[in-house]
Formats: C-alpha cells, structure tokens, sequence
C-alpha cells in the first residue's frame, strides 16, 4: 500500500470500528508518533483511554501483523510472571482502505522513561536493567513461534556489516566511522554471545514507568531473536554515566547467562551504528530532510569518537618501571637451580670448530639433558671479544650440530638469539 498519513479524527473513526459501541468523546497527540505509524490516544464515554495505530506503508503493516503475533504470547508471559512489564493487549482491529489493519488497545499505565532522572542505587536504574534482562531470558521460540526473524551471532554480525557496506555505498558516511565500525565488526572476539529476544527498538518513549518502577514497554514491531546488547544501547548513549554501572550490574544479576565481556562494547558500536539505519531510512523512502538530519549526526558523531581507541580494544600499557624486587626472586631461584644441579659445573668446552653460536635463554631446568650432552655452554666460558656475554655467565651457548649430524627433538630450525633483561 502507498505511504498514507491520517488525521487523529480519522483514528478515532478506525477506533469505533475495531471497537462495536466504542463512543469516543476526545482525541489527544500520541506520545511517540515515529516514522512508520500513525498514532492518537482517545477517550471513550466510560473515560477509558486507547490507542490506535495504523501502519502508514505496506512493510510498516507486515510488521504489525508480526507484532500483533508476539503481543499474545508476550501478555501471557506477563501474566505467568516472566516479564517484569507489561505489553499492549490488542483488543481491536479496523481495516484500511488501500491493505493491511490499524490495531486498538487499551492504554498502559505510566508516562515515557525521563532518562536524565536516573540516578546511581538500586532505584529505577536498577528497575530498567531488571526488565530488559527479564525480556532476555524469555524463550526464543516465542519469537520464532511467531514469525519473527531469528540470528545466531556470527550471522547477525555479517548482517550488520552489510548494513555498513550499504551506508558506505551512499558516500555520505565520513571513512573515519567507517574504518571504526569494520574494525568491530571484523573482530570476532567482540561477538560471542548467546542470541535472545530482543525488542530492537527500544528507546526511552517506548518505556513507561509510574511510581519509581518500570510498567509496561511498547512499539514491538521490530522485535527478534539477535543480539541482547540492541536493547541496552539507548542506554549507552543517553543515560547519565552515573546510572550506568546500576542498569548493568543489575542486568548481570538477573540474566542466567554467564558474564558477556564485551556486551557493553557491542552494544556501544549499536548504539552508533542507529544513525546509519536512520540515514538508509531517509534513502529508500527518499525523504531528503531525513537524510540531511542522518548526515548531519554523523559529522557530529565523527567529532564524538575522534581521539577514541576502537571499540572494544584496549590497549596495553607500556611502562618503563622496573620490578626490583622480581628481578631479585628470579636471582634467587636461578641460584636455588644451580646448587640443585651440580653436575653443569662439568659442561665442555666450546667448540671451537663451530660455524656460528647462538645465545638463547636459560634453559637449565628443561634442558638439562642438552647441557649435559654438551649442545649448550656457559656463556663464561667464552673468549674474545664478546663483553656482554663474558659478563654473564648465567646465559647458556647453544652450539649448532657439527656437520652430517641429526638435530635432537625436532630442533630442525636455527634457535632465535634472546638475552634475558642487562641489569
């Protein structure tokens, strides 16, 4: 069906017909009206309030019909005590004139989640960690029952660099974000995880709370099976810093799952990688102030990150502070294997035949059969004018086999010179 926009009275007439004797006195401005439904809250004669929405393009109706799928499963888990929310309870449908149905049900309770209220304790920070990490143990099945998409990690990782690949083909993403995201997205440690069911657009008007609690979560047509870091990256992007470690201590907490390291990571890269499926959206429906928006987040995010490391990486520290007290341990326990093992007192002379020598590390404690076969020699043993290793006799010289002669232990290639650390 074409893109169509309709009025709140028009709404109010779909509602009286999902409805049968429904008698609607007032109409109000929907709290969220996004990009792919139309939607007003109305007041009926017996003051009840509902909510009416109806898609405005085919894709955006498909999706409701999914939604409407998951809606009865998801209130049964509700009311079986697996989700700490409630969901909306579809209660009426009415046709549309060019395909597809707009959907009636009754208001939740609660007003859309300020996020700038969220505070550091076991608050309502704690309460929005709790919920989504209840949405995360649900089975799969249910959404996969319902006909919803399903992805194992390593397929939605590909599937999200896909989405970079497209968004890249436009020209209008700086190669700065760019080399960010393939980054990520190329390295798989970042993506080991147990898929679940994820709400995929969650956002702070999506969750209502009420006296200190999380009430209900709506909008579910782009629910799946994918990865759990999609619902916490909102989060990441817009709670104050000091709320954070609460949401997620407190999701740890509630899941089953073992740790997932790189959850807060993912679910970073997720939270950027929002204004890419902004932008394609202004693209295919060709809404160039849509686009215009996109871009212009993305300069903005390109200023963000610069001067941030990758996502996911941390980078060792190099420091030229030296352990006094280890070097003095490994002293002790290298003299501790010298009067355990007398017999290397014995070790032969050099060969002075040898081509070449090669100094390797200390090997005394698992090369005591070498040492004793005469393949390796103190290093005090040696003359000439090799100072630094006259001046430690703890190294060891491995003499290469004479000619004609078989390497031992599989020792067929050239052993890399290595000293250990000149005090």
């Amino acid at each position: 069906m074409p893109e169509t926009t309709r009025s709140p009275l028009a709404l109010a007439a779909l509602a009286t017909v999902a409805i049968p004797g429904l008698d609607v006195i007032a109409t109000r401005p929907p709290r969220n009206p996004g990009a792919d439904f139309d939607v007003v809250g109305v007041l009926d004669a017996a003051r009840r309030r509902w909510i009416v929405r109806a898609p405005r393009r085919a894709a955006a109706g498909a999706s409701l019909e999914a939604e409407v799928a998951l809606l009865t499963v998801l209130g049964a888990a509700v009311d079986a005590g697996q989700l700490r929310f409630d969901v909306p309870r579809p209660a009426g449908f009415a046709p549309l004139p060019e395909g597809g149905r707009a959907m009636v049900y009754p208001e939740l309770l609660g007003q859309p989640l300020d996020v700038d209220q969220l505070a550091h304790g076991p608050g309502l920070a704690a309460q929005v960690g709790r919920s989504i990490a209840s949405l995360h143990e649900i089975d799969p099945a249910v959404l996969t029952d319902a006909g919803l998409p399903a992805y194992d990690a390593d397929s939605y990782r590909r599937r999200r660099l896909s989405e970079v690949d497209e968004a890249a083909a436009t020209g209008y993403v700086p190669a700065a974000l760019l080399r960010r995201w393939e980054h990520a997205l190329e390295d798989v440690a970042l993506w080991r995880f147990r898929a679940t069911p994820v709400h995929g657009d969650l956002a702070a008007e999506h969750v209502l709370v009420a006296d200190g609690e999380v009430t209900a979560i709506l909008d579910w047509s782009d629910a799946r099976v994918a990865d759990p870091a999609d619902d916490l990256a909102w989060l990441l992007s817009t709670a104050p810093e000091a709320a954070l470690d609460s949401i997620l201590e407190a999701y740890a907490l509630a899941r089953t799952e073992s740790a997932d390291e790189h959850l807060a990571d993912r679910a970073l890269l997720a939270g950027e990688l929002a204004v890419v499926r902004w932008l394609m959206h202004g693209v295919r429906i060709r809404d160039g102030q849509v686009v215009d928006e996109a871009i212009e987040m993305l300069s903005q995010l390109e200023n963000d990150v610069a001067g941030e490391g990758p996502i996911g990486r941390v980078e060792p520290v190099v420091t030229d502070w030296v352990d006094d007290t280890a070097e003095d341990q490994v002293d002790e326990e290298i003299s501790a294997v010298d009067e355990e093992s007398p017999e290397r007192e014995d070790t032969p002379a050099i060969d002075e035949g040898a081509s070449s020598i090669h100094e390797v590390e200390d090997p005394r404690v698992t090369h005591a059969d070498d040492v004793a076969s005469g393949r390796y020699h103190r290093a005090g043993a040696l003359t000439g004018d090799d100072d630094e290793t006259a001046d430690h006799p703890e190294l060891l010289i491995l003499r290469e086999p004479a000619a004609g002669t078989s390497p031992r232990r599989g020792d067929d290639e050239t052993p890399t010179a290595q000293l250990p650390p000149v005090t």
